[in-house]
């Protein structure tokens, strides 16, 4: 039989790990190219064959997304693998009718099939949207194993916006390790809480190679999921985060639907700020998807560096860029404390330069908050001229890392931080022992 002619569809990330344990030696399948979404700067490189192996001797081409009708037909392709995640159910149709309208089927590879299977003990934590609060949950699990005297290694979800030889197996242990590597902003918010903590972060391209190096130093391999979607690694424990802020979205997008309706555990995040209607109709969601698993509820106890006074204050608010952004969250903590607070928050729209400004035209539901984008140096130069045109007094940032560290500014930087509150943190330590015990 020939070789079925295949495209990924991707943003960088799910796509080269499907490519990498699917069809990278699978001689039934020939991959004639990726394409790339949501990651700006991702479109025109090429997969090099030092990743894609012997079969593809020149790599593999990664063109835009929209480029997809013209690639199945130049291409004849037969089958396009739909790979990346935190998209509407509707808009993966969109696409999947695209492609049968040219003739190639329509696939989406299992959660179990891409798995890995680890030697050491996996816990997952991922969401059913891109900032439900899966970075507080992470941190906490940690926390309470490391208590434990267990060596607890966390491998995060791709993010390789650079050199992808390169970024094949990277391990971040301290601040020197990101700045080697280059890392962006939406690198940094993920490593740093591990870092500073002490504890070693894997990340990178090839996640075969990354599982063998962790395993090599770990007790317990903590999977730290990005966007909504499914874990890499096989979980022995499978801990899956939705919000009341946005309560529906658990079963309206791609993959985190299949993420709540494979966990063991569900946590109902920020309880203290959203609706009590809202929490108890993402519940009844969660029990109607998954009538097993364990549900439980948390909140996130928000604070403010050095007690800092902001009321009546102009502050300029930063979050997290892809919560605010495809996570399509109109405010994080440092909003919710400006408010909390009584400072007057600024509107960042008219201040914005170049790509920050076209993410402004993009995600129109963003007004008073500045996402934290920085997928490259250019962009972090606008991030920081955008930051400095602000007529503010003081810069909330809500995003989890030192902002500090990466753009020099004279205006006041100030860091709001937020963790598992203390009833969330009780249940969860309940939930890991009852694990740990079975593990014995």
């Amino acid at each position: 039989m020939a070789q079925k002619k295949i495209i990924i569809i991707g943003a960088a990330g799910r796509d080269f790990h499907n490519f990498n344990v699917h069809f990278r030696k699978n001689k039934d399948y020939e991959v004639v190219a990726f394409t790339a979404h949501q990651i700006p700067g991702i479109a025109g490189r090429t997969y090099p064959t030092e990743l894609a192996g012997p079969r593809y001797p020149k790599g593999i081409p990664i063109h835009d997304e929209s480029e997809l009708g013209a690639l199945i037909l130049k291409h004849k392709a037969d089958e396009c693998v739909f790979s990346y995640s935190d998209i509407a159910h509707n808009d993966v149709m969109h696409k999947a009718a695209l492609c049968n309208a040219l003739n190639a089927d329509f696939r989406l590879l299992g959660a179990e099939r891409t798995m890995l299977k680890a030697k050491k003990p996996v816990i997952s934590v991922c969401a059913v949207r891109t900032g439900c609060g899966k970075s507080q949950t992470t941190r906490r699990v940690a926390e309470i194993l490391r208590k434990k005297g267990l060596k607890v290694v966390a491998v995060r979800h791709p993010m390789p916006y650079g050199d992808l030889n390169a970024q094949r197996c990277m391990r971040f242990a301290d601040y020197e390790d990101m700045d080697r590597h280059n890392c962006t902003i939406e690198e940094r918010e993920e490593f740093e809480a591990y870092v500073k903590r002490g504890m070693v972060v894997y990340c990178g391209v090839d996640y075969g190679d990354i599982l063998k190096e962790a395993e090599k130093e770990a007790d317990v391999i903590l999977w730290d999921g990005g966007n909504n979607d499914t874990p890499f690694y096989r979980p022995d424990l499978a801990i899956v985060l939705a919000d009341p802020h946005r309560p529906g979205h658990e079963a309206l997008y791609h993959p985190g639907e299949t993420n709540m309706r494979m966990a063991q555990v569900i946590i109902v995040n920020k309880v203290g700020t959203a609706e009590r209607k809202a929490v108890e109709a993402v519940k009844s969601a969660a029990k109607r998807l998954n009538p097993t698993a364990l549900i439980m509820e948390a909140d996130s106890t928000i604070s403010m560096a050095n007690g800092a006074d902001i009321k009546g204050r102009r502050v300029l608010v930063i979050e997290d860029g892809p919560t605010v952004t495809h996570g399509e969250m109109a405010f994080g903590a440092a909003h919710v404390m400006a408010r909390a607070r009584g400072a007057e928050i600024i509107d960042p729209r008219p201040h914005a330069v170049g790509s920050i400004k076209e993410v402004f035209a993009k995600f129109t539901h963003l007004k008073d908050v500045l996402p934290a984008m920085g997928y490259g140096k250019t962009q972090i130069a606008e991030l920081k001229k955008t930051i400095e045109k602000a007529p503010c007094d003081a810069v909330l940032v809500g995003t989890p890392f030192d902002l500090g560290r990466l753009i020099k500014t004279d205006r006041p930087l100030i860091q709001v931080s937020y963790e598992m509150d203390a009833a969330g943190t009780k249940a969860l330590e309940k939930i890991l022992e009852g694990f740990l015990s079975k593990g014995k």
